[in-house]
């Protein structure tokens, strides 16, 4: 079947470990299924693996790909919750055992994707396949950093940092829809256009905001720390996702224990979030930004689009 994998690693060219070609359909463990992919969304997290970040030379060739949908047996679309775990817990997103498609299963890059079959989940009516692809790892993310983790209430302020990304464009339209007050900072003035467009309030990167905010929702990491911790109010608390900019983070305490702030980590979202995601979009008529839409032959183009840092929205490869 023709699929998007990494036959090694590489960490100095991650893309010359990128094979986009047929490959030999895995096995389907039991209790799981197979179907056909209709749609899928590129994360960062397939750039990562390709350069060997949680993904070792000896598990290649790895089928990648976190996020999909699929056409189930009766003909309708279901979207993926990628999170394999275990689903006794009441977390399962603390599971040390956690793991998500193409960590250690085969990702949703691929013709016909397998999956356990509870991860299996109904798009919204009228959404379409580009659309659903979009929300399992991006908008389940902000989802939880906003809501679980942040604690937002509606008429809370809201910092987002690095609009464009994944996580925070859908952080943004997010929380317009949860009733927050949102600023956004963007590297770009066309970025911060864009955010402005979404209903955020645009400011320049490091730029002193018109109020404190009671949440940050960071996914770049090191570049913005000492704003996010600037930007809060006493209480505050600075939610962090991702260390696209770098990870290696100074952090003045002086701020942290004087304004009593809180920085949290947050990974991803239980299948009980994504239900409650996916009623709330459906119920508020959120629909999610799409870049671009590649064929899964493309794939390549679709994956070195997200890794120019051009991107804003989600990057989608579909296969009919």
């Amino acid at each position: 079947m023709l699929a998007a994998y990494a036959r090694n690693v590489n960490p100095d060219d991650p893309f010359a470990a990128l094979e986009v070609g047929e490959i030999e359909p895995p096995a389907v463990p039991e209790e799981w299924t197979r179907a056909p992919l209709v749609a899928a969304s590129i994360n960062h997290h397939d750039l990562w693996s390709l350069a060997g970040v949680g993904l070792r030379a000896d598990q290649c060739p790895m089928i990648l790909g976190t996020d999909a949908v699929v056409r189930t047996a009766d003909g309708g679309h279901a979207v993926v919750y990628p999170v394999i775990a275990d689903a006794s817990l009441a977390d399962e997103t603390l599971d040390p055992k956690r793991t998500l498609l193409s960590e250690l299963h085969p990702g949703t890059l691929a013709e016909h994707v397998a999956v356990p079959v509870r991860n299996l989940l109904l798009v919204p009516a009228g959404w379409s396949a580009a659309e659903a692809a979009c929300l399992p790892t991006a908008y389940l993310t902000a989802w939880r950093m906003l809501t679980v983790r942040g604690r937002a209430r509606e008429g809370d302020a809201v910092l987002v940092q690095g609009t464009g990304g994944g996580v925070a464009t859908a952080a943004i339209v997010l929380a317009k829809a949860l009733g927050l007050r949102v600023y956004a900072t963007g590297r770009s003035a066309e970025r911060r256009e864009r955010a402005a467009e979404l209903g955020a309030v645009a400011v320049e990167p490091d730029a002193r905001l018109p109020e404190r905010v009671d949440v940050v929702v960071d996914s770049v990491g090191a570049p913005v720390m000492a704003h996010s911790i600037k930007s809060l109010k006493p209480g505050g608390r600075l939610v962090t996702c991702g260390v696209t900019g770098g990870h290696a983070a100074e952090v003045d305490l002086r701020h942290v224990f004087f304004k009593q702030l809180e920085i949290l980590g947050s990974t991803m979202g239980t299948r009980d979030e994504f239900v409650e995601l996916l009623r709330f979009c459906a119920e508020r008529e959120v629909r999610p930004i799409v870049d671009s839409v590649h064929a899964l032959a493309d794939a390549e183009a679709a994956l070195r689009r997200l890794a120019s840092g051009e991107a804003f929205g989600k990057v989608v490869v579909q296969h009919s």
